[in-house]
């Protein structure tokens, strides 16, 4: 997809191809008629709605819009275009195809404010961090693209009033922590739950585990990870929210008691489970 870029935006991600990829790369799964999470190498987008009227939440990685386009054609038939794209934050592997994306579809983009300066390429977020316990995604992780991409003037924030363009009856929910402006999705009808990378369900520090895909509830991938005290009070806020079914940014969905009892666990020992013992934003955070 190398054609031109539309007008204002510079697509920071077309130099970055990430090798990497999941068993279940390419798989889609319908979570509920009108849930539909769909597996990009090793991260989740989800598609929200009816071939009427839909939403593309996130967009992958690098070099994948071909395979998201074809993912929402057999989804929704030929040439259907989404009301816009919500992006859960600004990360690459949820950024990747996100200029492509706009470029054939000419949609607009929704983040939160605090998200702003990455998709418009005025900041970096920090550098992944290489030193952060774990295995080998960890050691791997500077190596990850960190740079802003540039959506100019086709990126937006989200209503004040947490409604969700495109999106009736879901609510946005600010989780930061994973990044400043990270934001969880939730439908009070059904308790859904899309919550980005505040909280995940394959080990991200385990290259093995996100290779298999081994299902795990676990805290948000470690080595992108900056603010552990944010983190911790955003994965309570959504255990709180009492959720009956959950798309995470990577692993599989988890619904039910699984869910239930995972996300309690998860906060009733937060710190063993989610932190890692050490890293360059670990310590002297977190006492």
């Amino acid at each position: 997809m190398h054609h031109h870029q539309l007008g204002d935006m510079e697509d920071n991600m077309a130099n970055h191809y990430i090798p990497m990829t999941s068993v279940r790369s390419g798989e889609g799964e319908e979570v509920s008629p009108d849930l539909f999470c769909y597996t990009n190498q090793i991260v989740n987008i989800s598609m929200v709605g009816t071939a009427e009227e839909w939403v593309l939440v996130d967009t992958g990685m690098p070099h994948s819009a071909k395979h998201i386009l074809k993912a929402v054609e057999d989804r929704f038939g030929a040439g259907s275009i989404p009301k816009a794209i919500l992006l859960t934050h600004g990360h690459f592997d949820h950024v990747g195809a996100v200029i492509d994306l706009v470029d054939v579809w000419n949609v607009v983009v929704y983040a939160h404010e605090l998200e702003i300066p990455y998709l418009t390429g005025q900041a970096s977020y920090p550098e992944p961090d290489g030193s952060v316990e774990g295995g080998l995604l960890a050691k791997i992780s500077p190596f990850f693209p960190n740079e802003p991409i540039n959506l100019g003037s086709h990126v937006r924030t989200f209503p004040s009033n947490s409604s969700i363009p495109g999106m009736p009856g879901w609510r946005w929910i600010h989780t930061p922590g994973h990044t400043p402006g990270h934001v969880s999705l939730f439908r009070d009808k059904d308790r859904a739950l899309i919550a980005g990378d505040a909280f995940v369900t394959v080990e991200q520090d385990s290259l093995y585990k996100v290779l298999i895909q081994k299902k795990q509830l676990t805290g948000p991938p470690v080595y992108f990870t900056t603010d552990w005290h944010e983190a911790e009070q955003s994965v309570r806020k959504l255990e709180a929210l009492k959720p009956s079914v959950a798309i995470t940014g990577h692993g599989v969905s988890i619904s039910g008691e699984e869910l239930t009892s995972g996300l309690s666990q998860l906060v009733a020992d937060f710190k063993r489970i989610a932190v890692p013992n050490h890293g360059r934003y670990v310590d002297n955070k977190i006492q």
